[in-house]
């Protein structure tokens, strides 16, 4: 598989592979911030989507369209503008930056964490025109001192030290109590500010068709359903995780882009230094700290790795092998599938807060999230394989 950009379906400013309702988007967009640009008050552009409805894809064109009138040679409206695309996700900022490498009308600068772009405007004493945010429902709602981030609200913060904020959301995505967004959390920004909404409700990577995406969706929220039948999406479960990752080696041989993920379930145990994942007879290391700029799913030797949440949010891949983990069970009175927040191993996502009132709900939701993140990676196909023995009859039996 090629680790080059090309590689990726992520494309930065593809026009041609916008559909209309993105390329509608797009000019949306633009004239929004024509408009607002010059006013006293900070104006918001708000693009709501569920995963792999193709957000940072038209995010991404409409920032590289703007950049190229920012540096334009032409006299325009929007030429010399001080403009920023912001991510709180290292794998996605390492896309970016690369894809900015490859575009005369953009520099990696253009690209920043929101820690270091609030705190850069901060210290300058001023104001960016325009501000995008992908993937803002991972903005810190709490200070983090790990993150040098010191406010209350980074959402916040973007706003009073922008003209105009446009930003991806989805409460769907949220994977820590630290960044935590009830559905609601945005309207005292809306109510506060003048504002747009754009909903973007077309799937583009999932290529099953509405009923894999229905499937999918009714399994986040407990609910299972027959197995639907689609000529162009596999759909698979497993009752070991062996054939999984060998089925996956295979669409990786003839298709590139197939990768082994799993919910953050695996305790830690020291075996030389490497922590695994195990799925039956199936033992792979976990995804291991990425120093270089290659992001993860584009390296060849991941293939050999389990990539979670953390490393896989925002990427299109053409196969998934997801591992549900011992936190996602199956209730047989019920027929439902349930989590159980107490076998959930990622406790940074779990860090504690007083201002939310009961958190085993929230915690639930969080879990019900990551699985929905992991299972919309895959374009093509998605192979299952549960830990847990009667979720994995229950699937097999379907």
């Amino acid at each position: 598989m090629s680790s080059t950009i090309s590689a990726a379906t992520f494309k930065l400013n593809d026009q041609a592979a916008l559909s209309p309702a993105q390329q509608s988007l797009e000019h949306q967009l633009l004239t929004f911030i024509r408009t607002h640009r010059q006013q006293k008050q900070p104006s918001l552009f708000v693009i709501h989507g569920d995963a792999g409805t193709g957000k940072s894809a038209v995010l991404a064109a409409a920032f590289a369209r703007l950049q190229a009138l920012n540096r334009s040679l032409t006299p325009n409206d929007l030429q010399a503008t001080d403009n920023y695309l912001v991510v709180n996700h290292n794998e996605m900022l390492k896309i970016y930056k690369r894809l900015a490498g490859e575009d005369p009308v953009l520099r990696k600068k253009d690209f920043q964490k929101p820690t270091s772009l609030i705190n850069r405007l901060a210290k300058d004493h001023r104001q960016a025109d325009v501000v995008f945010i992908d993937e803002a429902h991972l903005l810190l709602t709490q200070p983090d001192r790990y993150n040098r981030f010191t406010g209350h609200n980074q959402l916040t913060e973007l706003i009073n030290h922008s003209r105009v904020v446009v930003l991806v959301f989805d409460t769907r995505q949220v994977l820590k109590l630290k960044s935590y967004w009830h559905s609601n959390d945005l309207k005292p920004f809306l109510d506060q500010y003048p504002h747009a909404n754009y909903n973007l409700d077309e799937q583009f990577r999932v290529t099953g068709g509405a009923d894999v995406v229905d499937w999918i969706d009714g399994f986040t929220r407990g609910q299972l359903q027959p197995k639907p039948v689609s000529d162009n999406f596999d759909l698979r479960f497993f009752d070991d995780g062996q054939p999984l990752y060998d089925l996956i080696k295979q669409r990786d041989q003839q298709y590139g882009l197939a990768r082994m993920v799993a919910t953050a379930d695996f305790p830690y145990v020291v075996n030389h230094g490497t922590w695994y994942v195990t799925a039956g007879q199936l033992k792979l290391p976990w995804d291991k700290v990425n120093l270089t700029d290659d992001p993860w799913a584009l390296r060849p030797e991941t293939l050999n790795e389990v990539g979670s949440i953390y490393t896989i949010q925002g990427f299109d891949l053409n196969y998934a092998g997801v591992i549900l983990g011992p936190s996602v069970g199956y209730d047989e009175d019920h027929d439902r599938i349930v989590v159980r927040p107490e076998r959930y191993e990622d406790q940074e996502a779990f860090k504690n807060r007083t201002d939310l009132g009961d958190l085993r709900p929230l915690k639930q939701q969080i879990i019900f999230n990551s699985i929905n993140v992991l299972m919309k990676r895959g374009r093509y196909g998605l192979y299952i394989y549960a830990v847990d023995p009667a979720l994995r009859q229950r699937l097999l039996a379907l």
